[in-house]
Formats: structure tokens, sequence, C-alpha cells
């Protein structure tokens, strides 16, 4: 029999998505074929790095990691056994430093193999002003208009904005992972406007404006797996908030996510090819979710953003989507793994 793969689950990170990254990770954790892999929860908080070595709860991890070669000192064995050297990195933090390729810079330097896009990617699909230049006139990518404004700059004035981007319209970070910071403007108040800017400059050194698009909100998982394309189901956000919001996300009965979306056949096609260029011209691997909003006017779906490290708790897309595939967790990420472990 082969020797199992030491893979470290990573949780945590410096963003308000913490609490959903355990989540994740737990999940992960648990879904893992413990035939093929000797997985441990590894949580990294503020340049601090432990180990739970008994299960996936955060409180546990008390171990401390060794950065020299991404090891640790397992305290319930004892002999050569007592040193575990990780083989692969399950990357499951959502925002900083996981999604943004800090984290994956150090995976590289190290030649260890981890489950998501290289540094150069995440980096770009993080800035979400950035990700939208790199895909703007491709094919079947309509995106919406923005400004953008960077920390220390003036903040345009009110009509100005308004005459650029129309009522209602966004202000959210330009780089984070979740919904913490997003405000959905709805009128020309000055100071509504502003506090909406404060509150997304607290999540990112850049806030993007940018126009509503009136519609349905649908997201697109895919994965590529020995040259073949895996274009998951598509899933439609049904809530009655504002829009599809932190609440939305994570709250039990705020959401109604329906997959595969009842949509017609021709916008399903379109979505699929807008969410298989995105993945080629950005350079993704590992599995992403691209999200769209179809204009309800003209049945164009609108581009989002791209997450690198999507939600993997009991209340995330992409596990729907795998399920409506045929396939299980475990199954997916065995496959993830394989697939990384080659590059």
């Amino acid at each position: 029999m082969s020797k199992k793969k030491i893979v470290a689950v990573i949780a945590g990170g410096d963003s308000s998505e913490d609490v959903i990254s355990y989540k994740s990770g737990a999940q992960v954790w648990g879904c893992l074929d413990r035939n093929l892999y000797e997985p441990y929860l590894v949580v990294l908080r503020h340049g601090v790095w432990r180990v739970n070595p008994v299960d996936a709860t955060p409180e546990g991890a008390t171990v401390p990691v060794d950065l020299n070669d991404f090891s640790f000192v397992d305290p319930a064995q004892s002999g050569a056994g007592c040193r575990k050297k990780f083989d692969y990195a399950l990357i499951e933090i959502h925002g900083t430093p996981g999604e943004n390729g800090i984290l994956q810079g150090y995976f590289e330097l190290m030649g260890i193999p981890y489950s998501t896009c290289t540094p150069e990617v995440s980096a770009l699909t993080f800035n979400k002003s950035l990700c939208k230049a790199a895909l703007r006139g491709r094919p079947g990518i309509n995106l919406a208009r923005e400004i953008l404004l960077h920390r220390g700059e003036p903040i345009p004035e009110a009509d100005t904005i308004i005459k650029e981007l129309g009522l209602p319209f966004f202000v959210k970070p330009n780089a984070s992972g979740s919904s913490f910071g997003v405000t959905k403007i709805k009128s020309a108040d000055p100071a509504a406007i502003k506090a909406a800017i404060e509150a997304a400059f607290a999540e990112s050194d850049a806030v993007l404006l940018e126009q509503f698009v009136d519609g349905r909100e649908v997201s697109c998982g895919m994965m590529v797996i020995d040259g073949w394309e895996w274009i998951l189901p598509v899933t439609e956000l049904i809530t009655e908030n504002e829009f599809f919001d932190f609440e939305a996300k994570y709250t039990a009965g705020a959401c109604r996510e329906v997959t595969p979306a009842e949509l017609p056949e021709d916008v399903v096609r379109r979505l699929n090819e807008a969410t298989a260029t995105a993945y080629r011209t950005l350079g993704c691997r590992g599995v992403v979710r691209v999200d769209f909003i179809i204009d309800r006017r003209t049945g164009e779906p609108y581009f989002i953003e791209v997450n690198t490290t999507p939600g993997m708790s009991a209340a995330s897309i992409v596990p729907q989507q795998w399920r409506e595939a045929g396939l299980t967790m475990g199954e997916a990420f065995g496959m993830i793994i394989n697939e990384t472990s080659k590059q």
C-alpha cells in the first residue's frame, strides 16, 4: 500500500471571513478519504501557524508549525514518526493571505503542491478592478461600469458618480473575498455615499464604485482535471435582501439557492462559455467559482467576480454543484489534489 499523503487543510486568515474559513476547513477535513490522506487542520492567523492534531476545531490548534520545512511534531506520538512533514497544502482561507497570492508564494518557494491558483493569478483575481481589466474585450464577457478609488484620493462629487454609474450603484472593497463592506447606494445623499466608501476602505486599500445591473444573480463553478473542463451546474441565488450579502450567503433561510438554475438553455450556454473564458483567460487552476448577474432586460450575463477559494461550508455553493454533477466532495477534492500535485 502506498504511503498516505499528509495534507494540511489551512483555515483562518486575517480578514473578516475567518469564521467562514473555519467552517470550510472543517468540512474539507472531514471529507478527505482516510485511505489516501492523513489530513490535519492548520490554523493561520496574523502570521502564527498552529496545527490541531486531533480534529478540525480551531480551538485545538495549539501545536506550532515549523515553517523551515512545513512540518510539526505530533505530541501524541514518539520516536521517528512524531515529526510530520506536510506533502500538500489544501488552502481554505477566504481573503488574505490565502486568496490573494501571499500564501501561495510561500508554497512555491518551499516546492510544496497546493490546491488553488498560482500567486500571480490569485493576486490578479483578488483585485476586482484588475481582474475586470484582464477580461475586458473577451468574447461573452460583459462588464458593469466602474470608478476605482485609492486610499487618500479625493472622493468624486455625488453628481459626478451618479452621472457615470446611475442609481442605484454599489460601493465595494476592491480586494476582499466576501461581502463585508459592500453597500448598495440608492440615493444621491453625499453622507450615505461617504459612509459606504469608508466602510469599504475598512476592508481594502482601494474601493470600487460599480454600476448596478438589475437581474438574477447566478454562480458557476469550474475545474479542469486531466485536460477535461468540468463546468458545473449553474446555481441561482434568490434572496429578499438588497443583494447577495454576507447575511444572505451564510444565514440559514436568508437565501434560496437553486441548483441547477431554472434558466433558458441559451442563457446557460452563455454562462458556461463566459465561465470557461474567464478561467482560461486568467489562467486559473483548481476549482473556482465565477459570479454573474443576468440582465433582466437583455438576458446577457454580466461578470461580477472570480472566487479562487470558494466556500466549502455546509451552506456553500460549489459543494451543491458537485452533488448535482454526481460528485461527492471527497471525490472532487481527490481529483483536485491529484491534478495540482502534478504541477
